[in-house]
């Protein structure tokens, strides 16, 4: 049923990538040229490679962050006998933004989440999952982590998944919700339904997929679509602005978001206190599958022997000290090569999010 209904959307899905890719050449004409002025598939010379990645961050932040990883993939797959003139680094606009451009061809290749890569897994593949550090924590029970903050990464392992956490914030209903966790109470749907939440994107798994499992699970069948006060947030870092100042009780975000945000809660966000006071986790979600660096099916430049050299390549970028900190802005810290079955949980998941919806 789930593969009929993916083919049934990909023509309305190719109509609509056009122009859901244009949206992201506003910051980066160049990347929009003729996909066919790039040369073909067979060509070990490359104009242009186009790599987009997901605002998870503040987008700027990304692309400054980012900039080395021009060079670093221009000599990296030098070495695998390639020769790329240039490197276009773009953020989309949202999570399905890249996953269109990657769709439509005119990126070639997209680090994104698991799921939107599985939302667009006609016209994408996957090449590697990324790994991270483990964290201090990794409990079903949210007041365990409450009581582990801060929370802190645990070097001596990595791990392919991670956890989706539901965080409360300082205004007066999150901090209500956060007392009843802590006291070893239950919450129930009269607790959380009318709160101010922040979700992000239908295919981001930490801010949208795997809470409304949570949901699912805990409240009776219930979704995001049930309650009564869920925004859609443009970015991670624009979600806790407005945690910190109150105008969102509850956000559904990644397990180590807090340690991405922990400077910036005091000085940009303006709180006296630190995060770990100020918020509070009151539900968790299964373990996640990690990000992936995936490739357009529809490139012109892609190819079986291209597709190896650039797991190659950005295997081999993540070993290097200049490499770690490019990919750090994502919390990336390597990566391992997947295949296309490492998600088919992730694909379960987004069926259910499918049927809650109707």
């Amino acid at each position: 049923m789930f593969e009929k209904m993916k083919k049934q959307t990909a023509v309305v899905r190719r109509a609509a990538a056009g122009i859901l890719a244009g949206a992201m050449c506003v910051s980066a004409l160049a990347a929009c040229g003729n996909p066919a002025a790039n040369g073909n598939a067979d060509s070990k010379n490359i104009d242009t490679l186009k790599v987009a990645f997901v605002p998870s961050k503040d987008p700027q932040e990304i692309i400054t962050a980012t900039e080395p990883l021009k060079n670093l993939l221009k000599e990296q797959l030098g070495k695998e006998g390639y020769t790329v003139n240039n490197v276009d680094i773009t953020v989309g606009s949202s999570y399905e933004a890249v996953g269109e451009s990657l769709s439509a061809g005119t990126v070639d290749v997209g680090l994104i989440p698991g799921g939107t890569y599985v939302l667009y897994d006609d016209d994408v593949d996957v090449l590697l999952t990324a790994t991270r550090g483990g964290l201090n924590v990794d409990s079903d029970n949210p007041k365990d982590w409450n009581d582990a903050a801060p929370i802190k990464k645990d070097d001596t392992k990595q791990t392919t998944s991670y956890r989706g956490l539901i965080i409360a914030g300082p205004s007066a209903k999150g901090q209500e919700l956060a007392k009843k966790v802590n006291s070893g109470e239950k919450l129930t749907w009269d607790d959380i339904k009318d709160a101010n939440w922040s979700v992000m994107g239908a295919s981001s798994p930490a801010g949208y997929i795997y809470p409304a499992l949570w949901l699912k699970d805990n409240f009776d069948g219930k979704s995001i679509t049930d309650l009564t006060h869920a925004a859609q947030s443009d970015s991670y870092g624009s979600a806790f602005a407005r945690l910190a100042q109150g105008q969102f009780d509850v956000l559904a975000t990644y397990a180590d978001a807090r340690m991405d945000y922990e400077q910036k809660w005091t000085t940009d966000f303006g709180r006296p206190n630190d995060i770990w006071k100020d918020t509070a986790v009151i539900g968790v979600t299964p373990a996640i599958y990690n990000d992936t660096v995936s490739v357009s099916k529809n490139s012109k430049i892609m190819s079986d022997e291209f597709k190896k050299a650039l797991s190659d390549a950005f295997i081999a970028i993540a070993k290097t000290d200049e490499g770690k900190k490019v990919i750090a802005v994502y919390t990336h810290e390597g990566y391992q090569p997947a295949k296309s079955s490492d998600y088919d949980n992730e694909r379960q998941a987004q069926e259910l999010v499918k049927q809650l919806k109707k």
